[in-house]
């Protein structure tokens, strides 16, 4: 018989007891150590971490600083707008993912469902405008455009509508003044994104999920300056969520107001002179495709010459900003960037490229004149130019015998530039240099006068346009040599036999390709910001500024003022006496050369005019019109593609922009008190201490202004030159009578 304690227990269950026992023991010596651990050694830690629970954020977006033009009236402001936001977040918890809700969203705002579905989806690789491309956490606007009664709706019965918000808030605002658009200079908002905030957290200019970003235009350039700083305040709660009492408030800071050097009369004029002479342009006819010109796009700068200041930009097609304010429509981003949209997002004033045809002289001829060349030099003026089996023609085979450099410039005579052009090439050795041999002055002139790289204005994706030198086609011919090697032919159409010719020599600077870049044709491309700048600097006396919107950075209450200098670039490669003969033969362009028939009657004792015209050819398409002018204090430049000849299709337009800057009237006097600015405005509008602005009134509607700036000229809107005039030549310069085109790339000029 087996001996039991007297306790009745088994040894196997003595040792079961005693494990149990050293198990308890063991999480009750685990778990005050931790207890020990949590409450004395990193107590404080987690006390600190646990109150902060206990803290909730409301943060108030800042003010956005506004854009003004150079008199102080607002190119960009705020107003107060209902607007409606969705929370995804809380959209998602609901078993529906939130469709019920905003199909009843959409009923009480009119609008369809799909819109507003549209409105709260993200934006990724896959999915098109309309998404959001902001945070996902915070408040999506349905619509900025709510009324108080939709408002009131969705307030009072929140229960239908979890999630849904309808609140006043500060709401980007281009209001146009006087009608002016400046839509591609100014830019557009949209909401800050994740990648955005964590680029930007450790900087001295954080993003907020509630932040709105510069996309484009002066919005983006001075995104830092005009955001501001937003206001954080931090409220005590309960375990309940009861606000139990305010921990600490950092007050909204609004953004810096930037005054630019746009003057919003001025650019109300240049969009409307460009609107008008494109519509004109399309009236007539091109005996070359016979078709009328489709005059697609164009754009227009003016510029003070003595600073680099922009007065006015203009691109043409444009658009409304205020499309992309409160989230863009679907159909607007399609008009917007569809392939028939012809793209008005693009600012053509600095990105629009094109071939600058007689334009480009004023290079040609400083280049000239550095090789050696003497500007009284008499040059011929033939009616064509003969290089082996290829004839180079001048326009309608005019002749003028043989004249200065001056006097080439006036008249726009190729065969002057061709011949120079010709004995350069021979000169640097041919297509077969040496090393180190070739001076290439007609490249390096231009490289001297900034081109073939972006002028340094301070608005985003500047383009920098192309100079055509041995390096770039040396780069071409190594990335196309393939393509063009498979498809050329010896004997096949026009475009396979110049496939043919760049396979084998495509990478040399070819005799035809020198001559057709002296008058600006070939593969030459630069933007109207280019030309102004340019042009300006032959006005000033040779000094190139860097072009600039930006004219100060005013604070809020206007105590601190920041302004943005004229900065000089470079000094033009040119003698004065050089710059002096080309002014002289500029200022006969408008009184007896290419464009005297648009300037007749103009006051040029009072205020000298000087330009040049330009018609560029482009493979495939109509002529690009050029129109490079100058004064004493402006430089205006116009370029409509697709749009016939210079003078012609943008003679007119220019002169009424002149006419409404200084005040000229129909009869050729000047009315000052109808001038916008006889002179650049030097000073800077005043910011009061509340933030208000002073400014000048704006009329309701500047279109008289323009109206009236058009009668001015003597033409009266009509192509036709006054009466007992003859349209001089531009290279074609005349609706009557046009120029065979020069095919791109190609080293033969057909009669």
């Amino acid at each position: 018989m087996t001996n039991i304690p007297e306790t009745g227990r088994t040894p196997r269950v003595q040792i079961r007891l005693v494990v149990i026992q050293i198990l308890v023991l063991s999480l009750l010596g685990t778990l005050g150590g931790r207890l020990w651990y949590l409450q004395i050694r990193e107590g404080a830690q987690y006390q600190k971490e646990a109150s902060g629970n206990h803290v909730q954020q409301v943060v108030q977006p800042a003010v956005r600083g506004e854009i003004l033009d150079a008199r102080g009236v607002p190119l960009a402001d705020n107003e107060t707008r209902l607007v409606v936001s969705a929370s995804r977040t809380d959209l998602l918890k609901q078993k529906d993912d939130g469709k019920a809700v905003l199909a009843k969203l959409a009923g009480v705002l009119g609008m369809s469902t799909e819109d507003v579905m549209q409105k709260v989806r993200l934006c990724d690789a896959k999915t098109p405008q309309p998404c959001w491309n902001g945070s996902p956490y915070q408040p999506i606007p349905i619509t900025d455009k709510a009324t108080p009664r939709q408002a009131l709706q969705i307030r009072e019965r929140s229960e239908d509508f979890p999630g849904i918000t309808a609140e006043p808030e500060a709401v980007r605002r281009y209001p146009s003044p006087g009608k002016s658009n400046t839509a591609q200079v100014l830019g557009y908002l949209s909401p800050v994104t994740d990648d955005e905030i964590q680029k930007a957290k450790d900087t001295s200019s954080p993003y907020l999920r509630s932040d709105m970003v510069g996309r484009s235009g002066l919005e983006r350039e001075y995104d830092k300056e005009l955001r501001g700083k937003a206001g954080v305040t931090r409220y005590e709660v309960d375990n309940l969520g009861r606000v139990i009492g305010k921990a600490k408030s950092d007050a909204a800071e609004p953004g810096s107001n930037v005054v630019t050097s746009i003057d919003s009369r001025v650019q109300r004029v240049a969009e409307y002179e460009l609107d008008k002479a494109m519509k004109a342009a399309r009236t007539q006819y091109d005996s070359i495709t016979g078709e009328n010109y489709k005059a697609d796009s164009g754009a227009v700068v003016v510029m003070e010459a003595k600073t680099g200041r922009i007065v006015a930009m203009a691109s043409a097609p444009t658009y409304d900003p205020n499309a992309w304010v409160g989230g863009i429509s679907a159909k607007d981003y399609k008009a917007l960037t569809g392939k028939n949209s012809d793209y008005p997002l693009l600012n053509r004033a600095i990105q629009g490229q094109a071939a600058p045809g007689s334009t480009f002289k004023v290079v040609s001829t400083a280049a000239a004149v550095q090789a050696g060349y003497a500007w009284d030099g008499g040059y011929p003026c033939t009616s064509d130019y003969r290089v082996g089996n290829q004839i180079f023609k001048n326009f309608e085979g005019e002749n003028f015998g043989d004249i200065s450099l001056g006097r080439a410039l006036e008249v726009s005579c190729d065969t002057v530039f061709y011949g120079i052009a010709d004995k350069e090439w021979k000169r640097d050795g041919g297509i077969n240099p040496k090393k180190g041999q070739p001076k290439d002055y007609f490249f390096k002139t231009a490289h001297q006068f900034g081109l073939g790289k972006p002028t340094g204005v301070d608005l985003p994706n500047e383009v920098g346009g192309r100079v055509p030198d041995r390096q770039w086609k040396l780069d071409y011919w190594k990335a196309n040599k393939d393509s063009w090697c498979k498809t050329g032919k010896k004997d096949g159409t026009y475009v396979e036999k110049i496939a043919y010719e760049n396979c084998l020599e495509g990478d040399k600077m070819r005799e035809g390709d020198e001559i057709n870049y002296s008058i600006g044709q070939g593969d030459t491309l630069v933007t109207p910001i280019q030309e102004a700048m340019i042009y300006g600097a032959v006005a000033n006396g040779g000094t190139e500024y860097v072009p600039t919107i930006g004219k100060a950075i005013v604070s809020p209450d206007g105590k601190t003022v920041q302004e943005i200098k004229p900065q000089v670039q470079r000094k033009l490669p040119i003698t004065q006496a050089t710059l002096k003969g080309m002014d002289d033969a500029f200022a006969g362009v408008i009184t007896r050369g290419t464009a005297a028939w648009k300037f007749s009657g103009w006051p040029q004792d009072k205020i000298p005019l000087h330009g040049k015209t330009g018609t560029a050819e482009v493979y495939g398409k109509q002529t690009t019109s050029w129109m490079a002018t100058y004064s004493k204090d402006y430089t205006v430049i116009m370029t409509i593609a697709q749009a016939g000849t210079g003078s012609g299709a943008s003679g007119e337009a220019v002169r009424n922009i002149y006419s409404a800057l200084y005040g000229v009237q129909g009869d050729g006097s000047i009315d000052q008190k109808k001038a916008f600015l006889p002179e650049p405005q030097a000073s800077l509008p005043k910011v009061r201490t509340d933030g208000t602005i002073v400014a000048p009134a704006v009329p309701k509607d500047a279109a008289k202004d323009t109206e009236a700036a058009q009668k001015n000229n003597p033409s009266n809107g009509s192509d036709q030159q006054p009466a007992g005039t003859a349209p001089p030549t531009d290279n074609g310069n005349s609706n009557t009578r046009r120029r065979p085109r020069r095919k791109r790339g190609s080293r033969r000029m057909p009669s």
